[in-house]
């Protein structure tokens, strides 16, 4: 039988990106002159890629924004956001207990997020988690991204998973509706950025700590389906 595949979102989940988050996004709109967001806006701001970040800045600024202004501002916010990279972003209490307890009870694990790969893999990679993962799927690497099914089945397809043996954990909306798309199981976690309170998101399962995340509560899910 194929291994179970347990699949992660990055920001707000995996790891605590808000401070660099912030920085990069903040470096990148005073460019156009306009004032620094502060950590009390980061909920909405986060969850569809760096391109929809600076354009809910702007918008939360009330500032018109051009396609070909939003260009250079995200090649502005990359070069940025790479060059601080790892900064101050720590993977969450818990977390690299989770993954070694899970891939020692055969599970696979994998990444799926909406931050772009050139983005996302070397920030897993600096952090010193990037060999735990089968597979780390970014906004770009397929034509779809979540909320879209497509982005979570692909991910677990590439990572030689099946979907009817998978969940997903996240933190957000786009997690919680991907996998239902999918008809895939979801556990969400409180200590990312979402905008709505995660008991409303409508996941499976809500986990306080990683301590939570076990191969019991796992397989119990599974058995559900």
């Amino acid at each position: 039988m194929t291994a179970p595949i347990i699949v992660f979102d990055l920001d707000g989940t995996l790891v605590d990106t808000a401070p660099d988050l912030i920085s990069s996004l903040n470096h990148t709109i005073a460019a156009a002159g306009l004032d620094p967001v502060g950590y009390e806006d980061l909920t909405h701001l986060v969850g569809h890629g760096a391109r929809a970040m600076i354009e809910r800045a702007f918008r939360l600024r009330g500032v018109p924004l051009t396609q070909e202004e939003l260009g250079p501002l995200l090649d502005r916010f990359i070069v940025h956001y790479k060059s601080e990279m790892p900064g101050e972003s720590r993977p969450f209490p818990g977390l690299a207990e989770a993954l070694a307890r899970l891939a020692e009870a055969g599970y696979g694990l994998a990444v799926c997020t909406n931050k772009i790969e050139e983005l996302a893999i070397p920030l897993i990679e600096k952090l010193g988690l990037a060999d735990r993962f089968a597979v780390i799927a970014g906004g770009d690497t397929f034509a779809v991204r979540k909320p879209e099914a497509g982005h979570l089945t692909g991910t677990i397809e590439k990572a030689g998973g099946d979907p009817r043996r998978a969940i997903m954990v996240g933190d957000s909306i786009n997690d919680v509706l991907a996998a239902k798309n999918a008809g895939i199981p979801s556990i969400v976690v409180p200590f990312g950025y979402s905008d709505t309170p995660v008991e409303e998101l409508g996941a499976d399962r809500l986990i306080n700590h990683f301590d939570e995340l076990t191969p019991a509560l796992l397989e119990e899910m599974l058995a559900g389906r």
